[in-house]
């Protein structure tokens, strides 16, 4: 791996492990992550820049149900460059969803998000 490929690789990483620790502090601690420039891609709507993905990550907050958190489990994980990929469930609540992430100068610059 190349000096560049590393330093993205680990700065993909960080951005990574802060964003997964983020839900436990709550929604200022996720916007952490993004930037005003970022986008945020679900399978019906586009949410582009810091306020509109604090509307996303608010609705999704506060439709967590009690036991959600304990059941949440990551079942893959791969990082390659700025582009980090997660398979997760928790269930009952989420059967299967899948989250990929650019990171970009150590924010998320943009990200894919599906559940079923």
């Amino acid at each position: 791996m190349s000096g560049e490929a590393a330093a993205a690789y680990a700065s993909t990483e960080t951005v990574l492990k802060h964003h997964l620790g983020a839900f436990a502090k709550g929604l200022d601690e996720i916007m952490q992550d993004y930037s005003d420039s970022s986008i945020l891609l679900t399978h019906d709507k586009k949410y582009h820049g810091k306020e509109e993905i604090r509307g996303f990550f608010d609705g999704f907050l506060k439709s967590v149900k009690p036991g959600f958190w304990e059941a949440f489990k990551i079942n893959a994980q791969a990082i390659d460059g700025d582009v980090a990929y997660l398979v997760w469930d928790a269930k009952p609540f989420v059967n299967i969803a899948t989250d990929t992430l650019v990171v970009r100068k150590g924010k998320i610059a943009a990200q894919t998000f599906t559940d079923g």
